[in-house]
């Protein structure tokens, strides 16, 4: 429950912009699977201390994990 809310906290400033839909599938994402985000949080911080900038980190990171992302995105878009 902490850890969830720790990220909802965490993505406010970078999702200030973004439509009120997305948002709401990032933040089921969060609730869905805080865990995941968290390992993938952790994973792109490693490469970005190694001297990565962020966005090639996070890309790194994203496509490392793609079809678990696939399934996650995935199995909410089938509860909806």
């Amino acid at each position: 429950m902490f850890q969830k809310m720790l990220l909802k906290h965490m993505l406010a400033p970078a999702l200030k912009n973004v439509p009120e839909e997305q948002k709401q599938k990032i933040l089921a994402i969060v609730d869905k699977d805080p865990d995941f985000l968290m390992r993938i949080a952790k994973e792109a911080e490693v490469k970005i201390k190694g001297g990565m900038d962020q966005m090639t980190a996070l890309k790194e990171v994203f496509k490392a994990n793609e079809e678990a992302l696939r399934k996650l995105t995935s199995s909410l878009l089938d509860n909806n």
